[in-house]
This record gives C-alpha cells, sequence and structure tokens, in this order.
C-alpha cells in the first residue's frame, strides 16, 4: 500500500506539471490577443459602438457595493442605461442606487421589482424582468459584486459588433474584502478558476460563459429561447454559453480583467456549492480536475516516502509541488490578472491549492446545498430543484414594477 500511494503522488504531481505547462501556453497565447483586440477596441469611433443595456441583479447590501456600482456609472461609452433588479423597493441596495443617481444625474437609470422568483434559479427570474424592459439591442449582464474599468463597457461590447458573435465574456481577479477565507476565495479566482477557464480556450475554445460578465444581443436570446431557458439552472452562466454556442455563433473571451469581490463568510459552504455545480453541469471534466491539484499530491508523497525512510524523495517531491503551484501564481495570477496582492500572499496559494483539493472531494458527498437562504438540490445536467415547503408566490403573470431615473 505504500509503494501504491507513493505511486498516486508522483502520478498526481505529473499530471498537475502538465496541466501547468498547458496554463503556461495558453497564458502567453491570452496576452498575445489580448494586446490585438485591446488596440481594435480602442481605435473604434464613438458612433460605431451600439447602445447598450446593462442588466444588475441586486440583492441586498454587499461589501464595497457602493464602489462597485459606481464604476458602471461611470463608463467612457456614448450610449448606455443601467437597469438594476431587486424584489422589491425596500431593498437596502436600492438606496445606494438612488445615491449614485444623485451624483451621476445624466445617466438614465431603471429599477426593476420582480417580486418573489417562481424560478428555481432567483437570479435568471430576476434578469427576465430586468431584460422585458431594456431599450437596446446589446445587453450586459453583470453582477453586483464586481468591479470594472472605465473602458469596460467600449471592449467588452467591441466583439458583438461582428454578428457570428454571439456572447462576450472575461476572466477575473479575486479583491478580498477583509480576513484570510476572503483571501484564500480571491486566490482562487485570481489563479485556479483563471487557469482552467485560459486552458479551456485553448484546447476547445470558449464554450460557456462566467457569470460576473455576460454581453449578448436579444437576436441571440432568442436563437435560444430567451434567458428563461436557464430558469432551473444553478450555472446559468455555463448553460447560457453552452447554448448559445451550439446554436452555431462564438463565444468570445474578452482581454478584459475585472475585480471580483469576495466575502469571508460562507466561503466553504460557497466554494463546496460551485464545485457540486460543476459536478453535475461537466462531470467528466470535474472529475479529471482532481489530477491538476498539486499541493495534496506533493504532501502526500512527502508523508509517504518519509515513513518509507527516503528522506531525499520525499523533500523533492514536497518541493516539486510547492514551486508548481508558486510558478502558476505567477505566470497566471500577476502575468495575466495583474492581482497585485498576489505577490503579497504568494506564499499563500499552495494552502488555497489544497482546499480548492478538499472541495472538490466534497463536491461528491451530497447534492443538497443552500442558496441566499433556500434549500435546493442539484439534478441532472445541472439543473436544480427548489426544496421550499409551500408555494412562493406568483407575480409572473404581472407586469414588473419599474421606476425610472436620470436622463440619457
Amino acid at each position: 500500500m505504500p509503494q501504491f500511494l507513493l505511486f498516486v503522488a508522483i502520478l498526481g504531481l505529473v499530471s498537475s506539471t502538465g496541466f501547468l505547462v498547458l496554463v503556461m501556453a495558453a497564458a502567453y497565447r491570452f496576452r498575445v490577443q489580448a494586446r490585438k483586440t485591446a488596440a481594435a477596441s480602442a481605435s473604434l469611433a464613438q458612433d460605431e459602438l451600439p447602445p447598450v443595456s446593462i442588466i444588475k441583479p441586486l440583492c441586498g447590501l454587499e461589501p464595497m457595493l457602493e464602489q462597485n456600482l459606481e464604476s458602471i456609472f461611470r463608463q467612457d461609452y456614448p450610449s448606455f442605461e443601467l437597469i438594476f433588479g431587486a424584489r422589491t423597493p425596500d431593498d437596502p441596495a436600492i438606496a445606494v442606487v438612488n445615491e449614485l443617481c444623485r451624483r451621476y444625474p445624466n445617466v438614465k437609470v431603471r429599477c426593476v421589482y420582480s417580486g418573489e422568483p417562481i424560478w428555481p434559479n432567483p437570479r435568471v427570474y430576476s434578469e427576465h424582468k430586468m431584460i422585458a424592459e431594456a431599450e437596446h439591442d446589446v445587453i450586459v449582464i453583470g453582477d453586483s459584486d464586481v468591479r470594472v474599468p472605465q473602458d469596460y463597457l467600449r471592449n467588452i461590447v467591441a466583439p458583438l459588433r461582428d454578428p457570428q458573435v454571439g456572447l462576450v465574456t472575461c476572466i477575473y481577479r479575486g479583491k478580498a474584502s477583509g480576513g484570510i477565507w476572503s483571501r484564500l476565495e480571491a486566490a482562487g479566482f485570481s489563479v485556479e478558476l483563471t487557469s482552467g477557464v485560459l486552458a479551456a480556450d485553448l484546447l476547445e475554445g470558449m464554450k460557456f460563459a462566467l457569470g460576473p460578465t455576460t454581453a449578448t444581443r436579444k437576436d441571440v436570446l432568442a436563437r435560444i429561447g430567451g434567458i428563461r431557458v436557464l430558469a432551473d439552472y444553478h450555472s446559468d452562466d455555463y448553460e447560457i454559453g453552452r447554448r448559445i454556442d451550439a446554436a452555431g455563433y462564438r463565444v468570445v473571451l474578452s482581454h478584459v480583467v475585472i475585480d471580483h469581490i469576495t466575502l469571508n463568510r460562507a466561503m466553504l459552504s460557497r466554494q463546496v456549492r460551485w464545485m457540486r455545480s460543476t459536478r453535475f453541469s461537466r462531470p467528466a471534466g470535474h472529475i479529471g480536475n482532481g489530477l491538476t491539484f498539486a499541493t495534496p499530491f506533493a504532501l502526500l508523497g512527502f508523508v509517504v516516502a518519509s515513513a518509507l525512510g527516503y528522506w531525499t524523495l520525499a523533500v523533492t517531491l514536497l518541493g516539486w509541488g510547492l514551486l508548481n503551484r508558486w510558478l502558476q501564481a505567477i505566470v497566471v495570477g500577476w502575468g495575466v490578472v495583474r492581482d497585485p496582492e498576489l505577490k503579497r500572499y504568494l506564499w499563500l496559494y499552495p494552502a488555497r491549492d489544497f482546499l480548492g483539493f478538499c472541495f472538490w472531494l466534497a463536491s461528491f458527498t451530497g447534492r443538497n446545498f443552500t442558496w441566499r437562504g433556500e434549500p435546493y438540490r442539484f439534478g441532472p445536467g445541472g439543473r436544480v430543484i427548489s426544496l421550499r415547503d409551500g408555494s412562493p408566490a406568483q407575480p409572473a403573470s404581472h407586469a414588473a414594477s419599474v421606476r425610472t431615473t436620470g436622463t440619457e
């Protein structure tokens, strides 16, 4: 048995090193393409950019919410409207929107109140209500916990001028809101998640989207049956990208990198929920993902080789795994997403890699989860089933409540 475990450890280190080489190639490719697409977007005249409706679902106060939302108010773009969605007007996030409206009176803003969701995915239900109120053909759906640069809209929208492009999405770096768990999650966004996205784009092209930013057009949404086809999926970002790709459109990974604010609370359960979602949405890829981690195999090799008296091998295996993860963090976390905090916390990334492996193992332990206080269960294909007792309110047959603020 010890010899078998040592073999497993070495196999895991070899496979994770192979993944690292793949990621390094993907990172280089991304940076080369980013320079070209950035120059192309910057060269567009203002009148070449179509008007945009920006969709922002809201649910309560989040760390840095005002700064996050203000970044979208400050876009250097000729014509856009902001549509914020909440269940009721007394959601505390609406007060933040009202303050920003007073600060930026020339930005057209509308708030849509959807009521209690009647679909398993409450975010998609809110987006459905907001898209119905959108004036423009180009739709940019963005999370409330992200912060974007001033040229974000220009760069995200530019590829959609090509009718063959059906969706644009972008990678993101983690920005910790405070606390060790928030920092660990931020490192995972900047390195682990980005590595997986870049590798997938290199191997087969983008066939999915990333939730913090999804830019598309109304005609594309109509082609896949509208946003309502995502109503019972947890990973609606993956599903919309998959469906748009299957419909014959290109899914483009933008060169833009945005900030994703991470929370200190409930990090463990959130990460396990995301891993479980991947397990049901992409089962084959999820199983293979277990061989991309290096730290757990390095620790296994160190313990087993030490027990067998192979001290030189033990230290070599541990050093191999740590160097692997530090190199990945430098190449991706700094070289691609330019996470300024990662240089200070580089020593922490192997711990995040080990935690990621633990989350991966935990994803196989069940199918139930809690999402915004509501109980759900994962079903085949990544669909979710609400386990809430009783029937929710049925506002779908009524028009959403809309309030308009500001001017174009």
